[in-house]
């Protein structure tokens, strides 16, 4: 039996959460690989590492600090992931997925995600910002869902619907934002894959005949959970490598690589969800 967890026990991380902030955060981040930094722009903050929370396992990605930065962003309470969980780490999809489920006990109702991804779509350019506006759960589909096991109903139905997991009021938003900031923002679908290791050329053309316009290993089991319990969804995709679709191509991507086109991205990154969230708090 695969772990899970009891509402007992999101209950008893969430109020540990609590006995360490006077914020009450209406608004949850989880920074990808690389993205980090974006939690500098939190003001008044609280920290809190991920192995101090009761029940939350341990980050162990390079580029992942490991802790809740807890504070205001553009003057709107927010809860930051400073790095997230992926089932490659040997977690399963409950264990990847219960900070969502403790920030919605802790009342967050907007979920913003961010990841690396690599770009599927031969439009794309390194550096490029994509709204996820569907995905496809590749893992899901190999018979790995986070929503396995015992339906919790405190946080929703036993067979929830996902045509509209990102929040088309919030995709609207971002669009909006980025439009008056200048900022290019691509749209596409996100094709979810297990990883460790990063995709061969057969299956990238392979995700690119089923429509996927960026690949990844993580968002996707957060926002199945976070839809499941009713939040809003806002994903936004950093894409920090081009995949290879043929065999005798000269380069190969690696997480370096993906590192440091992170830290070229976040700026205006930083920009395009500093609008949104304070729009959120208009």
């Amino acid at each position: 039996m695969l772990p899970t967890f009891t509402l007992d026990q999101y209950d008893e991380a969430a109020d540990f959460i609590r006995q360490r902030t006077h914020h009450m955060p209406a608004v949850g981040l989880v920074l990808g690989s690389g993205l980090g930094p974006l939690a500098e722009q939190i003001a008044r903050t609280d920290i809190i590492p991920y192995a101090e929370i009761p029940h939350f396992p341990d980050s162990t990605v390079a580029g992942h600090a490991g802790q809740l930065v807890i504070g205001s962003l553009a003057g709107v309470p927010v809860c930051a992931m400073q790095g997230r969980f992926h089932f490659y780490e040997g977690y399963s999809l409950a264990q990847v997925t219960l900070p969502v489920r403790v920030l919605a006990r802790l009342g967050v109702r907007t979920l913003i995600l961010t990841n690396a991804a690599g770009g599927v779509n031969t439009s794309f350019a390194v550096g490029d910002l994509m709204l996820i506006e569907d995905h496809l759960n590749l893992v899901g589909m190999g018979g790995h869902n986070p929503l396995i096991g015992p339906n919790l109903d405190e946080f929703g139905t036993r067979f929830p619907p996902m045509n509209k997991a990102y929040t088309q009021r919030l995709r609207q938003l971002a669009q909006t934002v980025a439009a008056e900031k200048g900022l290019a923002l691509r749209r596409g679908v996100y094709a979810y894959v297990a990883g460790p290791n990063f995709e061969t050329p057969a299956e990238i053309r392979f995700l690119r005949t089923l429509g996927a316009d960026a690949v990844g290993m993580s968002t996707v089991p957060e926002t199945i959970v976070a839809h499941h319990a009713g939040l809003e969804v806002l994903a936004v995709s950093t894409i920090t490598n081009l995949c290879i679709d043929q065999l005798d191509a000269p380069s190969e991507p690696s997480h370096e690589e993906v590192q440091e086109a992170g830290k070229i991205i976040v700026p205006r990154l930083t920009e395009l969800l500093l609008g949104v969230v304070a729009r959120l708090g208009a």
